[in-house]
């Protein structure tokens, strides 16, 4: 038996995010079907699909309504085209309605790229935790060179109870204690796999596997040795991999904690 198909029997992984509806599905016969059971056979055992807005959140809940391994995130991503209308909480309420809607968001704060419309992110961002609120489900937090403002917005409007998760994470461990502290998790995704992010790895370091979570944000950030492809989920698999030689632990400790966390967070 091959080391990859020992590989595949005996872990099981979860990709906490990922963007299904914008995946490349050229090399799987424009099947979406296809490139899941691609996936599968890697190991991945269950995929969070995260709305980017109100029109792609509505796709993502008809595309995968055959599939009972994929789960759904409805919400408004900070970086949009100019400042659309901030859906209502109200508007979140219903689209998450659907019983495989575990989560809300991606939502949050930009500032590295989206500096010019910071208010309208933050009424974005508060409305999306409301709604988080509303619901009792977690909300999955998009931030970048916006930690103070991150945590101060956490603070006064999450809902420590239900929590959430700091997504595709890059800033500093303080940052992340201090989500950790209002019941966040935080995931990491493949930039820990690339050359220039040995910071990052320090931080990856610092935080207990108890909060943390793996994640693709496919069709974004392929890690290495698939850096310069498109992402795709099975690649969370190089993910796992990578944190575990970060942390000194065993593959499989790796894949049962995060699919652990994400339960515990989720499910």
């Amino acid at each position: 038996m091959s080391s990859d198909l020992k590989i595949r029997i005996n872990i099981l992984l979860i990709d906490s995010h990922c963007h299904l509806d914008h995946l490349d599905l050229s090399p799987y016969n424009n099947s979406l079907d296809h490139l899941l059971a691609s996936s599968r056979e890697a190991g991945v055992k269950r995929f969070l699909c995260v709305g980017i807005d109100m029109k792609s959140s509505k796709k993502i809940l008809e595309i995968t309504a055959d599939h009972d391994d994929i789960d759904i995130s409805v919400g408004l991503h900070p970086l949009q085209d100019g400042t659309p209308a901030v859906p209502s909480i109200e508007d979140l309420v219903s689209l998450a309605s659907n019983s495989r809607v575990v989560a809300i968001g991606e939502t949050g704060l930009d500032n590295y790229y989206g500096q010019e419309s910071n208010d309208w992110q933050k009424n974005s961002f508060i409305t999306h935790l409301k709604a988080g609120d509303r619901l009792k489900k977690p909300v999955i937090v998009h931030t970048r060179a916006a930690q103070a403002e991150t945590i101060k917005i956490l603070r006064n409007y999450a809902n420590t109870e239900y929590g959430g998760v700091l997504h595709c994470f890059t800033e500093t461990s303080k940052m992340a204690f201090d989500a950790i502290d209002l019941n966040f998790y935080i995931s990491f995704s493949g930039i820990i796999t690339f050359k220039n992010a040995s910071t990052l790895r320090e931080t990856v370091k610092e935080i207990p596997l108890e909060r943390i979570l793996i994640e693709t944000d496919s069709p974004w950030l392929a890690p290495v040795p698939f850096r310069g492809s498109k992402n795709e989920p099975k690649y969370v698999l190089e993910v796992a991999k990578a944190l575990a030689k970060i942390k000194g632990v065993t593959l499989q400790e790796v894949c049962e904690k995060t699919a652990h966390n994400y339960s515990e967070l989720f499910l």
